[in-house]
């Protein structure tokens, strides 16, 4: 342990407290790993022109007017981010608390007291009496080691880390909204094919009910048309519990109640949008995770300061100036005055057990559990880049051969169908052609949902247009005071 009397000589005068040493380490922000370029990035369709950057509202870049409508009501009515900008405001409140320790406390005091003395002692005045007392109290604790100061400073951290967060939580909820709304119409696209899918299993039923009756077919293949319609309408029946789950997730996500929110059928857009990449390195500028991450760092390494100047003497000053008088009619004459300096007090702890040691290394301990955690953070932020924009690339390729795959199965049914007709095949082979063009085409629905789904998992791993600069600054931490904030009274906006 660094001796206690170093200080002493570092900081040359107690009588300049507000210009005393700050111990423990200055913050340096570590560093962490950060690839020249994304490993995924081959192939990838950058937006032109390149601006590498994508815009505040970054759902408006998908060009759909309804998503529009509910992300504009996410940020100021969902109730996790309502929590979360009361939890930064409680933040701001601990900073302007640690700024009210910098400055002295004074204390109005008054008294009165009736009494007598005991028969025997030797007093100026015999009988009852009374005394009348008023006193202003001040007392002051020099921050003569920094260690209010690193308090301010983790706080302020700590204030910043809260509004990154804040920030992290609405990105989340927009993109878990645009999530399910484009889940959604997914399902009603579906929903749509299975309609059409149905319109013609019915005629088929019509059809081979009416060949039946005119001895062509078997009974079997009337069964057979029957259960193909039937499964297929059950199939149109389920996605509506798939859907009314999503639209009861939006209703939430938007802070209403479900029975508030209904959204009728939506058109499911085939063309994705362009989204700006940005350089590996501006990720760590562009990620609030990141962001709180790294202010929650630097928090950690102020408590290091905090923990190292409990090692240090304290000093407390104190002065009182009043008046005391036995007549309340001549208490506030200069007569009645006096005043102190004073107690003047200097402590310093000589044996505690080791909790001051224990104290220090924990802080020490939980600064490095921070920086691992940032690191950590860094890493899945490049992460979910990488995942996302190979996602992009495969499905878009896996699409393309999905786009074959229904058009050859389109062509295969008309051919079985024709086959049927004619009497060279059995209505099996018409079944199973038909379950397999539905199912090729329901595929490609999906890879459509899977893209859009890509698509707003890299908007939200590029940071969602956020930056670090929209953090608020040192002074801002705080969040505004004013004059009636300094009154002794529960006054409240």
């Amino acid at each position: 342990m660094r001796p206690i009397v170093y200080p002493l000589f570092v900081c040359s005068s107690l009588a300049l407290p507000l210009t005393a040493c700050t111990v423990g380490p200055d913050y340096i922000r570590p560093e962490a790993s950060v690839s020249a370029e994304f490993k995924e990035v081959k192939g990838w369709k950058q937006a032109s022109p390149r601006d590498n950057a994508l815009p505040g509202n970054w759902w408006e870049v998908f060009n759909d007017p309804q998503l529009n409508v509910l992300e504009q009501q996410v940020a100021g009515a969902n109730q996790t981010i309502a929590q979360a900008e009361a939890q930064y405001r409680q933040a701001q409140h601990l900073v302007q608390s640690a700024q009210a320790s910098l400055l002295p406390l004074a204390m109005l005091n008054g008294g009165f007291n009736r009494f007598k003395a005991a028969t025997g002692q030797s007093v100026a005045v015999s009988g009852v009496r009374n005394l009348f007392s008023q006193a202003v109290n001040i007392a002051w604790e020099p921050d003569l080691w920094g260690k209010v100061r690193r308090q301010l400073e983790a706080n302020i951290d700590s204030a910043q880390a809260s509004a990154a967060t804040l920030h992290a939580l609405i990105l989340s909820s927009q993109a878990a909204l645009a999530d399910s709304y484009f889940q959604m119409k997914v399902l009603d696209a579906q929903k749509a094919l299975l309609e059409e899918t149905l319109a013609a299993f019915g005629k088929n039923v019509e059809i081979t009910q009416n060949r039946y009756d005119a001895g062509v077919v078997s009974k079997a293949d009337v069964a057979q048309a029957q259960t193909q319609l039937e499964t297929a309408r059950a199939q149109a029946i389920d996605l509506g519990v798939q859907r009314a789950r999503l639209e009861h997730a939006i209703a939430v996500l938007i802070g209403k109640t479900p029975a508030e929110v209904s959204l009728p059928a939506l058109e499911l857009a085939g063309q994705l949008p362009e989204i700006p990449l940005s350089l590996p390195s501006e990720l760590l500028e562009r990620r609030p995770d990141i962001a709180a991450a790294e202010r929650n760092m630097a928090a950690a390494n102020a408590q290091i300061g905090v923990a190292k100047a409990a090692y240090y003497p304290t000093l407390n000053l104190a002065a009182t100036n009043g008046f005391q008088s036995s007549d309340a009619d001549t208490l506030f004459t200069m007569a009645k005055r006096f005043w102190a300096l004073g107690p003047a007090g200097v402590a310093l702890t000589l044996f505690d057990g080791g909790a001051r040691n224990a104290q220090y290394k924990q802080a020490m301990a939980a600064y490095d559990a921070s920086v691992a955690g940032y690191r950590q953070t860094v890493l899945t932020g490049f992460q979910e880049v990488e995942d996302s924009l190979a996602a992009l690339r495969i499905l878009e390729r896996e699409a393309q051969v999905q786009d074959k795959a229904v058009a050859a199965a389109r062509q295969s049914l008309v051919l079985i169908q024709n086959q049927y007709k004619a009497g060279t095949v059995s209505y099996l082979n018409v079944i199973v052609t038909q379950a397999a063009e539905l199912s090729s085409r329901q595929t490609a629905l999906q890879l459509r949902g899977q893209r859009l789904a890509a698509s707003v998992a890299l908007v939200k791993a590029l940071g969602g247009g956020w930056n670090q600069s929209q953090l608020p600054g040192e002074d801002e931490a705080g969040g505004e005071r004013k004059w009636t904030d300094y009154l002794i009274l529960p006054l409240v906006d």
